[in-house]
């Protein structure tokens, strides 16, 4: 892992994590995508298993400093920092988009997560048959997870904490978007207007959750990359593949719910073709944009790997 970078470096690295938090903002993108498309995604699994009761044996020994590079502190700071700022910031502007102009934001994922799945998969050399049957339980789980319809709980103590440990799995897992998790299980809107207003009870109790969760999980991928590296990198692509069910650009909405602001808000949604989705809401399909905002989606995935490849080289 590197530990030689530059204030440059740790600035482009709070960058990576603005684009993470965006990301995650958005129900059916994750966060883990944008750590693989811009080629952290390895070093951020093997930090955070780091932070485990190891640091904490270093800590008391050889003192902060030590304990500090152990967990890969800097790297850490400077991408959840970066997460951070747009979850308290521009993910405001990602929610706006996604209500004024869906069809263009939707195909942007959906290029950044296509291109994102096809570099994966070129990284794999000599595909097993292990490799394969990942690949395609990938897909399915992926596919079938974007294609379960939203439920409401009550959010209580436990039920945020809960939440929290099952989202933050999710949103470290390419394709698997733990805005979308958080939408199934009826805490998407509870814990967006919990950030928005500065809930700090809230916000504390979910987080806590999210800092269990992660830890946790880190230490099971950490394990996966170790011992069934390229099974692992062909289970995430399936992830990626299969979530493109979740953002194809253009949508008819089947059912609603009512928020409680009176509000309504999209429950149930199919996939149509942009024809039909003209004719069957009445709206513009935006077709030419769409298709500029995919590529746009797929180059600047191209331009990031072959800068993180130039810069690692």
């Amino acid at each position: 892992m590197q530990n030689s970078r530059g204030w440059r470096d740790y600035l482009a690295l709070s960058g990576k994590g603005m684009m993470m938090g965006a990301a995650d903002a958005v129900p059916g993108v994750s966060g883990g995508t944008i750590a693989f498309m811009t080629g952290i995604y390895e070093e951020l699994i093997f930090s955070l298993h780091q932070c485990g009761p190891e640091a904490l044996k270093v800590l008391l020994r050889q003192g902060p400093r030590q304990a500090w590079q152990h967990i890969n502190g800097n790297f850490l700071l400077a991408l959840f920092g970066g997460v951070l700022l747009a979850l308290l910031s521009f993910a405001r502007v990602v929610l706006y988009l996604l209500a004024s102009y869906p069809e263009l934001l939707w195909s942007f994922f959906f290029g950044l997560i296509l291109a994102s799945c096809w570099l994966l998969v070129k990284q794999i050399q000599g595909w097993s048959s292990n490799a394969v049957s990942a690949f395609i339980s990938g897909t399915i789980l992926a596919y079938l997870i974007t294609t379960l319809a939203p439920t409401t709980i009550e959010a209580t103590p436990l039920s945020i904490f809960l939440a929290g440990m099952i989202a933050i799995c999710a949103m470290i897992l390419p394709g698997i978007s733990g805005s979308f998790i958080l939408l199934l299980i009826g805490m998407y809107a509870p814990v967006m207007g919990a950030i928005k207003g500065f809930d700090l009870m809230f916000i504390a109790i979910f987080g806590a959750g999210c800092v269990i969760g992660l830890l946790s999980f880190s230490r099971v991928l950490n394990w996966m990359f170790q011992h069934y590296h390229t099974v692992t990198l062909a289970l995430l692509g399936g992830f990626m593949l299969g979530s493109l069910n979740k953002v194809w650009p253009w949508k008819y909405t089947t059912s609603y719910v009512i928020n409680r602001h009176g509000n309504e808000v999209p429950l149930v949604q199919e996939n149509v073709l942009p024809g039909s989705y003209e004719v069957m809401t009445g709206q513009a399909a935006f077709l030419g944009g769409s298709v500029a905002m995919l590529l746009l989606g797929m180059a600047l995935v191209v331009l990031l790997e072959r800068s993180t490849r130039s810069a690692n080289g």
